[in-house]
Formats: structure tokens, sequence, C-alpha cells
């Protein structure tokens, strides 16, 4: 595989301004972000001082909180309008440099009570600057997923795996990258990327002016035996040369970042997938949120059931809630609640509607306007409303209210090695199938969904999960 030569002309690349491909929102999104740090810290240094009467936590937290936010690399490209590692360095400084900022004070001025007042301004702050990023990194994916603001990207490596890229990022609701072209490994199989709306620009050779000429700000190179470790270091001084960001995709998918990590050895960054968190000491907090909120919210939709209960009843003779076997975690069975949905005889006319299932792989059994479901069932089905008696399994600890689908035991036996793993932890009331198409998923995006959330499983995946269920339950998609 032959890469154009390069030669660094340390004159032009002076020369160049460094943001001449930069990209375009990030000048404006990170002075919104210094506007509304600088905002959270002012109304949480007059909160306190309202509080306390503190003239110095109101006029030493906003500057000291700025400080602390770029000390923490609040603003760094590498992190804006990715969410959970920025909230994760807004966090941490807002726990670090305003205490040691408190200190310095306090040893200065020998003033005993301004620690005291600036770690309690710092929690608001803190509450406030990650609520505000929230709200912009939402408005930022909604310009994404309109096509503006968006970073111009070329795409290097095999067709194989530019495909299987680009259906990953097609996955998600807001996609940064825009593909302004490819330079393939194999320029032989042009015709497969371009059935997917790429342009094919030529070949690895082709990058720099494939770069010149899309006028593109980020290099994602794929893996590819062609690309050794020696192409790979000249295609970084090509993107470098023109000023373009240069990413290496890693042959691992669906691997959350606060599990990746670089660990230099001899010169050598090599990269770290952390083991997943599947212990039981990790899951405590887990077991606890799990119950604690199952128990209140039987108590606070006590009268919802019992409406629930006698419509089921009055629409159609039979038990009003259906029981059926389902696999908990490490393969154990357990009964599983829900409102009975179909007719009492639903389960002896399944064979004969098997020709109606849309499932093609014949794991997961789903007929769209089944004739089975009663009246009042479709209405519960649609807004998932059969499911809140699983709150009870919940709370008897046999499920959770985050994790993968409860499967059949059929299903179970069908199952591979790969996708037993979904048997590691408990199954969920809701989880990302739920709030990624429910009954529309294939098998295998379900089954990469639930394998994915037990590899990167964290409270606060549990907690974005419970906020976008609402949502999803709303739009009613995929339920039927």
């Amino acid at each position: 595989m032959a890469v154009e030569p390069v030669t660094h002309q340390l004159r032009v690349v002076e020369r160049r301004s460094p943001g001449v491909r930069k990209r375009r929102w990030e000048h404006r999104y990170r002075i919104v972000l210094l506007v509304a740090d600088a905002l959270a810290a002012v109304v949480a240094a007059f909160l306190v001082h309202g509080a306390y009467g503190r003239w110095a936590v109101a006029l030493g937290l906003p500057p000291a909180w700025i400080v602390a936010m770029c000390a923490y690399r609040a603003y760094d490209r590498s992190a804006l309008g990715l969410g959970t590692e920025e909230f994760r360095r807004v966090l941490r400084g807002a726990v670090a440099l305003p205490a040691l900022t408190a200190i310095a004070c306090w040893w200065f001025l020998h003033d005993s009570d301004l620690l005291h007042d600036m770690m309690v301004a710092a929690a608001p702050a803190a509450v406030l600057a990650v609520l505000a990023r929230y709200l912009i990194r939402r408005r930022l994916h909604r310009r994404w997923r309109r096509g503006r603001d968006r970073s111009e990207t070329v795409l290097v490596g095999p067709s194989s795996s530019v495909v299987e890229l680009i259906g990953v990022l097609r996955r998600g609701s807001a996609e940064e990258l825009n593909v302004a072209g490819v330079c393939l490994t194999d320029p032989v199989n042009a015709p497969v990327v371009n059935e997917l709306g790429l342009p094919v620009r030529g070949g690895v050779g082709d990058l720099s002016g494939v770069i010149r000429s899309t006028g593109c700000n980020t290099v994602v190179v794929l893996p590819a035996p062609e690309i050794d470790a020696h192409a790979l270091l000249r295609l970084s001084w090509i993107a470098a040369a023109q000023g373009a960001d240069f990413l290496v995709a890693p042959l691992v998918t669906d691997v959350a970042a606060s599990r990746v990590a670089i660990r230099p050895n001899n010169g050598v960054p090599l990269l770290t997938i952390r083991t997943p968190r599947l212990g039981r000491l990790p899951r405590v907090p887990k077991e606890v949120m799990d119950r604690a909120v199952a128990g209140l919210l039987l108590l606070a939709l006590a009268p919802l059931f019992l409406l629930l209960a006698l419509l089921v009843r009055l629409d159609s003779p039979g038990r009003v809630l259906f029981r059926q076997q389902r696999v908990g975690r490490y393969g154990n069975h357990f009964t599983m609640l829900k409102f009975r949905t179909m007719r009492q005889d639903a389960e002896r006319e399944r064979d004969l509607l098997a020709h109606l299932n849309h499932n093609s792989d014949g794991m997961l059994f789903k007929v769209r306007e089944d004739p089975r479901v009663t009246r009042v069932g479709s209405v519960l089905r649609r807004y998932s409303l059969d499911e809140l008696p699983q709150l009870l399994n919940v709370l008897s600890g046999d499920m959770s209210l985050v994790g993968p689908r409860p499967p059949l035991p059929a299903e179970v036996e069908g199952y591979t090695q790969e996708v037993k793993r979904r048997l590691l932890v408990k199954p969920g009331l809701t989880g990302l199938w739920q709030i990624s198409g429910r009954s529309d998923l294939s098998w295998d995006d379900a089954v990469r969904l639930d394998l994915g959330y037990v590899d990167n499983w964290s409270l606060g995946l549990d907690l974005a999960i419970l906020l976008r269920t609402g949502p999803a339950v709303v739009r009613g998609t995929g339920a039927y």
C-alpha cells in the first residue's frame, strides 16, 4: 500500500492559523459553557451569601470556579458535547479546586469559616453547572440531528470496516461526524460503500488531496492489515500538515468510554479496556435503589393499579394478572407478573399465528395487530402499563428497574455462550431495548444492546435509561 510522501514544511505549518479546520461550533459552544459556568457560580455564591452574609464567597467563588473548570479541562475539545466525560470533569473540579482555593484563602486570611462556606457553595454550583451543560448538550445534539455543526470527516480503511462503523454510528440518535469522503484500502469494493450514500474519493494514497478538496477537519482511520504502524504514522503526518484531527478507531465497539484508557508501555500506547463491574459489591447501591424506588412506586400507584385491574376484568373474562415463567440472573427461573392483555386462551392459539411472526430469526415471537390482544390490552401495551406489576418482581429481588429484557426459558435454550452473558445481571423493567425501539428491534440488535448494558453498566447509565424511558413510553414506538 502506497502512502504519499510527507514533508513537514515548518514555516508553512507555523504560519497556518491553528483554527483553520476547527469545528465551527466549538468556539461558540465554549463561550456558552463559560457563561453558564459563571452564572452557576454566581447564583451559588449569592445563595450562600444570603444564608451566611459572606461577601468573600460571593466575590471569590466565580473566578475560583472558572479556574477549577479550566484546570480540569472542562472546556477541552476532546470532551465537548460528550456528556458523561464533560460532567465528570465538572464534578472533579467542584470537589478539588474550590476546596483548595478555600484552604489557601483561610491560610492567608485566617478566616475559619471560609472553607465551610466555599464547600457549601460548590455543591449548588456543581448541580447548576451540570444541569446547564446537559441542556446545552441537548441543544447541540438536536443541531447534529438536523445536519448542522457536524464535523466533516474522511474515513480511511477497508470497505468492510467502513460499512461496520457507519452502521454503529447511524444507530445513535445524534451523529457528530458527517462523512464527506472515504479513502479505501480496497478501492475495488467502492460500490459497497457507495450503496450507503458515501462518496469514495480514492485510495489511501489520495488522503492529502481529499482533505484539501473536502475541507474536512477530522480523519478517522479504521483497522486494516494494509495499514501497519509506519503507514499509520505517515497518515497522521498528512492529517497534521492539513490541520485535521486524527482519530484511530479501535477493533472493539459498544464499549463505554469510561472503560477505555491509554496505558503507555516503553513508549507504546496500549489501549486498556477495564473489566465489567459484575461483582456483588459494586451493585449494592443498585439493589438498594431498585427496592426503595419500587416500594415507593407501588404505594404511589396503588389507585392506578386498582383502576387498571378493574378495566382488565370488565373488558374480557379471565384473571387480571398474567403469570409467566421467565429466566433471571444466573439462569434462575421466576414468575413474572403483568396485567393480562390477551384473551384467556391466547397461548393455545400461538402456533396458528406463527406465519405472522415478523421476527424472521424466530427467537422472538412478535405479531403486529395480534388478534389475541384485547381492546384494553392494546392500550396497556402501547404505554407499557401492562408492565407495572413487575414492580412486585423488583421488590422481591427477581428483577431490577433497569436491565436486559427478561427471556423465556425456550429462548434461553437457543442461546449461544456469548448471548448467555445477558444472564449475568438481573432482567429489567426497562432497559436499552425499551428506549431503542422495543418490538421493532431485530434479535441481533436486542442482543447487542443487552450485552452492551451488561459490560458497560453503571449507576449513571441506569439513571440515563430511566430518564429516557418516560418519553419512549409516551411515543409508544415499537409497542404492540
